[in-house]
């Protein structure tokens, strides 16, 4: 009888104990709920879904405004003179060898040396400038003589790193080189890379440049000239992750490389809610504080009542952040299934006590 007795106190508590194993019983939770000042819970409703923020894609007029001017050369560029009809002073390594061979760079004072025509500034200057003094310099011991000069190092670059295929620094040259150019060059790492988080550091300064909302519903990006100095930074996106959880066909972490990703998606991604073990209207999205103390922040529970598939126009409107945590809650039958699993394995072992007590007694 003793036995008996703890097999039904046994399943009485925890009955009265599997009713607080979830976060609610499906409706929006109760004040009493929030009376802890750990949680905020907010209901998503279409008035909510109008105050959100919209994603913004406008940049500061700071990089938008900038147009490279006449390109003036600097220490590090490497410089091709080409003096017609004479291949001696055009070519002195020899035709045969490689352009750069053949090349004159200006040093870290600014000038650079080439023959009959001395040592010349050249940093600071155009192109066009330094070409009409070599010429003026070469006319005292060649008649009229036909000088051209181009650039084909260039000792500014713009610095890559990050989630690009090939960080390679590139040149900046007398051609004026976009950010598209560059990114398009350097090549996006399509499965790794954070498109929302470019990063344009620029005399000391930083600036987000979000690719992905730039180019979003048609619109093209405007262009961005860089100049020498510049550093593109383009993150991994491997700790931007909302996760999905509760009764959902395959709970998962899942990876987002845009600006974000919203509600519905998530789900989808998920395989949407398990038709036989989830309910309907205990759709949650659990947000962490940001700060340190969540007395003084409480973290944010997003409530959505998705009964109806029109709640899921709600959800397609509703953001998610990285860090977030989607759950779907589980139906009563569900609860009481699974509640009737892991009572009954321990009442057949009181029952099975108590019949071997019997018996000993018996005997």
């Amino acid at each position: 009888m003793p036995l008996r007795a703890l097999a039904a106190l046994t399943a009485s508590l925890a009955l009265a104990g599997c009713t607080g194993q979830y976060l609610t019983t499906g409706e929006t939770p109760r004040d009493n709920f929030i009376e802890t000042g750990e949680v905020k819970v907010v209901p998503i409703t279409p008035e909510l879904v109008a105050t959100l923020p919209q994603t913004t894609s406008a940049l500061p007029a700071e990089i938008t405004g900038y147009r490279p001017e006449t390109y003036h050369l600097q220490p590090g560029d490497t410089l091709i003179v080409t003096v017609w009809d004479h291949p001696e002073l055009t070519t002195p390594a020899g035709s045969q060898q490689q352009t750069v061979a053949n090349g004159r760079l200006v040093q870290p004072d600014g000038t650079f040396y080439f023959p009959y025509a001395g040592k010349i500034q050249a940093a600071g200057k155009s192109i066009e400038q330094v070409r009409s003094t070599l010429a003026s310099r070469l006319g005292k011991y060649l008649k009229d003589p036909q000088v051209d000069l181009n650039v084909v190092g260039s000792g500014g670059r713009v610095s890559l790193e990050g989630a690009f295929t090939n960080t390679t620094p590139l040149d900046i040259t007398p051609v004026p080189l976009t950010l598209s150019q560059a990114v398009g060059r350097a090549g996006i790492n399509a499965e790794q890379a954070d498109l929302s988080g470019l990063m344009l550091t620029r005399d000391g300064q930083s600036y987000r440049v979000d690719l992905d909302a730039l180019n979003r519903n048609g619109s093209r990006a405007p262009e961005i000239y860089l100049k020498p100095g510049d550093r593109l930074y383009l993150p991994f996106n491997d700790r931007k992750e909302v996760y999905v959880v509760g009764e959902v066909s395959r709970p998962t972490a899942i990876n987002f490389k845009t600006t974000d990703i919203t509600l519905t998606q998530a789900l989808g991604r998920a395989g949407g809610l398990d038709p036989t073990t989830s309910k309907g209207s205990a759709v949650y999205v659990i947000r962490g504080s940001e700060g340190a103390n969540m007395q003084q922040q409480p973290a944010t529970v997003f409530h959505l009542n998705a009964k109806s598939p029109v709640a899921f126009a709600l959800a397609d409107k509703f953001p998610l952040q990285a860090g977030d945590v989607v759950f779907v809650g589980p139906a009563g039958v569900t609860r009481w299934n699974r509640f009737i699993s892991q009572v009954l394995p321990l009442t057949s072992i009181l029952r099975n006590a108590a019949n071997a007590q019997q018996d000993f007694s018996n005997n």
